[in-house]
């Protein structure tokens, strides 16, 4: 077996818009694109959520 201790590739990161939860105690989010509904509710603590814009991590589909 072998393991590679290199430097490993960056991952890019992109502008994406997500659904993030309107409640103070709760820290859910989701990505827009993996959402069901039009507007979805928080699968956390069932509160509203909102558009918002992050930085993350590319995911190819």
């Amino acid at each position: 077996m072998s393991f590679s201790r290199g430097p490993k590739e960056p991952v890019p990161e992109i502008e994406t818009n997500v659904w993030a939860c309107t409640s103070e105690e709760c820290n859910g989010w989701m990505r827009e694109s993996f959402s069901f509904e039009q507007v979805p509710e928080c699968p956390l603590c069932q509160s509203s959520m909102s558009q918002e814009v992050r930085v993350l991590p590319e995911v190819k589909s």
